[in-house]
């Protein structure tokens, strides 16, 4: 896989406003990450969206909520018959895997964005869930 091809597959993430992509060709993988832009994270506080999970974590200032950044499928394992990512009572480091979310056939990591114990898992695998849906709540 040459530059081209790498800068094709990213700004098709960013047109179909993705946040991982993991490709396979010719026995090499490569895997495209990137960051929800500031931006998005406003527009979808002004238009309400994140307004739950904003109204979540004012609540109690010992907890985080970690919402969806995208609409899609929550899993909790990576594979069907896999051992959870996480569950309730675990210890998770910032950048932590705790859940996948599908969106159109990619897997999208989920990760933890600040250190805490596992208070709260919100959704149940398998479950559809919409942008700023409380996934998890972590004690600080």
């Amino acid at each position: 896989m040459n530059e081209t091809d790498i800068r094709k597959y990213a700004g098709l993430m960013q047109e179909l406003g993705l946040t991982g992509l993991e490709i396979t060709e010719d026995k090499k993988t490569v895997r495209l990450e990137r960051a929800v832009p500031t931006a998005v994270k406003e527009v979808a506080a002004v238009s309400g969206l994140a307004a739950p999970a904003v109204a979540a974590e004012s609540v109690d200032k010992d907890y985080v909520s970690v919402t969806s950044p995208l609409v899609g499928v929550f899993y909790a394992a990576p594979a069907e018959n896999a051992a959870p990512y996480v569950a309730i009572g675990d210890h998770v480091k910032k950048g932590q895997t705790l859940c996948i979310i599908e969106a159109m056939k990619l897997m999208n990591e989920i990760t933890a964005e600040e250190e805490g114990v596992i208070a709260e898992i919100c959704v149940t695998n398998d479950q559809v869930v919409e942008f700023g849906t409380e996934l998890f709540r972590i004690k600080r």
